[in-house]
């Protein structure tokens, strides 16, 4: 069986509109805890455009958001000093971006549901887990292409902008795929040995594939708008579960796309770890709004229901399980969602 997964640094341009999201929810969180937050983020040039709603004590002024999304970028690595080496019509600087913010408050509708500790909408949301404590119960050939990309992203090999692919056929790596900036200066060789020093059980025959097209000089969000929310696979599980519900990213501790998406891949951790002979365990759960109420299904490899029952949990329930009162989106985004569930 052949089995592939993807993954994107925290470079890419979808991945720089998350992480600009997360980082400004950590900001109104440091603040006031009780934070309301569902902002989205475009990325393309040199602009960002925030739009959604804040419910907060943390009042900040449009300059002070602007700073709080330019030093995002920066932290990622798009800096002045970065755009040197690349040139201004290659990629963008931090420093120098053009913020556009319509930012209003929740709407009373969904804040009452909310207020009676009920879920914010209705919803299906999935978890898996794997019998492989290897790869942190997550599938391998997504755990792989995460490993990958990080390598290459916290080494500074070449540009920022890095996707991975890893495709698994019986256990064994068959191909892997990276796209990678590079001009003339960049070593391919460097970027191969950092790839293969992070393969077990590769193929002879496996084919590593560098930039497809044979040239990637233009990147980040001059290369592709970036936008929130449009890496679920990468987010989650890769090719491998089913996805439910929506981003994780861009939301407080009340949204269930956020907290349930934990708590399901919570679940299936905790249900392959006392089940023990189950190589590979999903969990939906499904929710309706204003209610605390959900219904969770737990299925085998194959998708066959294995046991179903309803309970109560309240969005502060999974809130403080989580830590999600926490400034610590950022470092979620960065680390991997599903890495800080044990």
């Amino acid at each position: 069986m052949h089995k592939t997964s993807e993954w994107v640094s925290l470079g890419h341009p979808d991945k720089i509109a998350d992480y600009i999201s997360c980082r400004l929810l950590d900001r109104h969180l440091h603040t006031d805890p009780e934070t309301r937050f569902a902002v989205e983020v475009q990325i393309k040039d040199h602009f960002v455009t925030l739009g959604g709603e804040i419910t907060t004590a943390a009042e900040f002024s449009d300059e002070e958001i602007s700073a709080i999304v330019r030093d995002a970028v920066c932290e990622i690595g798009y800096t002045r000093d970065y755009q040197k080496t690349w040139g201004r019509e290659n990629t963008v600087a931090g420093e120098d971006l053009v913020v556009t913010s319509h930012i209003g408050r929740q709407s009373p509708d969904i804040a009452q549901g909310v207020d009676r500790s009920g879920w914010g909408d209705q919803g299906i949301f999935w978890g898996m887990a794997v019998d492989s404590p290897g790869t942190d119960f997550l599938p391998p050939d997504h755990f792989l292409a995460a490993k990958i990309g990080r390598r290459l992203y916290d080494s500074r090999c070449a540009g920022l902008d890095i996707k991975t692919q890893v495709t698994m056929s019986d256990h064994q790596i068959s191909e892997i795929v990276v796209a990678i900036p590079m001009t003339e200066r960049h070593d391919e060789r460097k970027i191969a040995t950092l790839v293969e020093e992070c393969c077990e059980n590769q193929n002879e025959d496996c084919d590593l594939v560098i930039n497809g097209t044979g040239r990637f000089v233009t990147h980040g969000p001059v290369g592709d708008c970036g936008t929130t929310g449009r890496k679920l696979a990468v987010d989650f599980y890769g090719g491998n579960c089913r996805i439910g519900g929506g981003s994780p990213w861009t939301k407080d501790g009340t949204k269930a796309d956020l907290s349930l998406n934990l708590l399901a891949r919570a679940y299936a951790l905790a249900f392959i770890r006392e089940h023990p002979g189950n190589q590979e365990i999903h969990c939906a759960i499904s929710c309706r709004i204003g209610s605390p109420d959900i219904l969770v299904t737990f299925f085998d490899g194959h998708m066959r229901e294995l046991r179903h029952h309803r309970e109560t949990v309240p969005p502060e329930e999974a809130i403080e399980h989580f830590r999600l009162r926490s400034p610590r989106f950022g470092e979620m985004c960065r680390n991997g969602l599903l890495h800080g569930i044990r």
